[in-house]
C-alpha cells in the first residue's frame, strides 16, 4: 500500500480549519462547489461531484479541532476503500494540517494526478480559511486532461 502525504500551515485556529473540513459550506468553499451530505456526523456520507466524476466519503472519525477521517465508499476504483485523514495541530498562530490519503494499492498514474490535485485543493483550503475565498472545483487550477 502507498499513501499521498502533504503538510500545510494555515494562519488560523484548528477550530476554523476543522469547520472547513466538516461542514458542507466549508467543503464547497475549497474542494467541490457541488457538495452534499453530512460531514459533522460519524457514519454520515459526503458526496463530492466534479466535472470529471465524483466521490462519496463516509465520515469515520471526528475529533473537534484535531482530526477528521473519511473512507471513500463510491468513486473511481482506485479510491474505493482508501482513507483520507486530516490531523490538525495548533502551532503558535498556525493550524498545521498533516494530510494523508492512504491505502492506495499501487502508485498508478492516477495516484500521481491525485497527489498534485490534493496539493492544489489544500492550498484552496488555506486560501478559504485565511482570506474567505477558496478555489473549489470548477474554479481550481487545472493540471491535465483529467482536470
Amino acid at each position: 500500500m502507498v499513501d499521498i502525504l502533504h503538510r500545510v500551515a494555515i494562519k488560523a485556529s484548528t477550530a476554523e480549519v476543522y469547520t472547513a473540513l466538516t461542514t458542507v459550506e466549508g467543503l464547497a468553499g475549497w474542494w467541490a462547489t457541488n457538495t452534499k451530505g453530512k460531514g459533522n456526523d460519524i457514519s454520515g456520507v459526503l458526496q463530492f461531484r466534479f466535472d470529471a466524476g465524483g466521490f462519496d466519503m463516509e465520515v469515520l472519525e471526528l475529533d473537534p479541532a484535531k482530526r477528521v477521517r473519511w473512507e471513500a465508499v463510491e468513486g473511481p476504483e482506485e479510491w474505493v476503500g482508501t482513507h483520507v485523514d486530516w490531523n490538525l495541530e495548533q502551532v503558535d498562530d498556525y493550524a498545521v494540517v498533516l494530510f494523508k490519503h492512504e491505502g492506495w494499492k499501487e502508485p498508478v498514474e492516477f495516484m500521481h494526478h491525485c497527489s498534485t490535485k490534493w496539493a492544489v485543493f489544500l492550498l484552496s483550503l488555506k486560501s478559504l480559511v485565511e482570506t474567505g475565498k477558496g478555489a473549489p472545483d470548477p474554479h481550481d487550477v487545472k493540471i491535465d486532461n483529467w482536470n
